[in-house]
């Protein structure tokens, strides 16, 4: 009798293992990024990381030899504006606000999409959560750090484009990865080129910044997005927002290790209530 074949481990591990390095990579990435911002500022630094990773991504997979149909053409122009203005408002944020906070701000849009697909009250719990995060991040809460509106604003906006990111990546996703990524960063970069040139002109073409500008453009671009688009075609939507539900302590982190930004208590309990309630809220919503 034959035995049947089981599943290799790592195929099964493989959607968690590409969400984990996503997340390392891409904080690391923006902790470093923050550290260029004098030089170009931050929509200089997008600007580059954005149209660095497009040029790569189109010369490697060449997607224009599978031509799209028009409503994927659609769907992934939308994918490619909403991850170019979700660059470009996370980096305006993190240039003022510790990188830990306003990822635990940005988050909140992943949290809207998980709760507005499910139908059960006790998602409003999560949102509480959150709420109350949020709360202990506000300067007017007992113990909270002042935080500059423009950066919370900027962080909110990033959150929008974030939740539209993974709307729309999830209908796009069962294309080919690899093309679906390289066109949508070639509008993200056709969305963050502009602005960047206007903030810094030609400096953006100096070799301390293309050269910056491509180690950022490997952690935070390339490499993460390619592991979410593999990763969410072989999760669910529910498990996905769990594991991103990490991304504001790897960020805190990374701001810590890389940039020596210290958060206090309150802020790292709000980060904390922020990622339990968006992990708890992807675990629990459509479930009966």
């Amino acid at each position: 009798m034959q035995a049947t074949p089981a599943s290799p481990p790592a195929r099964s591990f493989a959607p968690f293992l590409a969400i984990v390095g996503s997340l390392i990579s891409v904080n690391v990435g923006a902790a470093y990024a923050k550290g260029l911002f004098p030089l170009v500022g931050s929509a200089g630094i997008t600007a580059v990381r954005v149209g660095l990773a497009s040029i790569f991504l189109m010369a490697f997979w060449r997607p224009w030899r599978a031509p799209l149909a028009r409503p994927d053409a659609i769907n992934v122009g939308i994918y490619g504006v909403m991850l170019g203005m979700m660059n470009l408002l996370i980096y305006a944020a993190f240039a003022r606000i510790p990188i830990g906070v306003a990822i635990a701000i940005e988050v909140i849009g992943p949290l809207a999409v998980v709760v507005l697909s499910s139908r059960h009250l006790r998602d409003f719990f999560w949102v509480a959560c959150a709420a109350c995060g949020l709360w202990l991040l506000a300067p007017t809460s007992v113990g909270a750090v002042a935080l500059d509106p423009l950066g919370v604003a900027a962080a909110v906006g990033a959150g929008f484009c974030w939740a539209m990111y993974i709307v729309f990546g999830k209908r796009v996703s069962t294309l080919k990865g690899g093309h679906v990524v390289a066109w949508g960063m070639l509008v993200a970069a056709l969305c963050t080129v502009p602005v960047g040139i206007s903030q810094a002109g030609s400096a953006l073409f100096s070799p301390q910044v293309l050269a910056g500008g491509l180690a950022v453009a490997l952690l935070s671009s390339i490499l993460p997005y390619s592991l979410e688009m593999m990763a969410l075609s072989r999760l669910p939507r529910r498990v996905f927002g769990i594991l991103v539900s990490a991304g504001p302590a790897v960020g805190a982190l990374a701001g810590f290790f890389v940039l020596g930004e210290v958060l206090s208590t309150t802020q790292w309990l709000a980060i904390g209530m922020i990622v339990v309630a968006t992990a708890g809220s992807a675990a629990t919503a459509g479930k009966n």
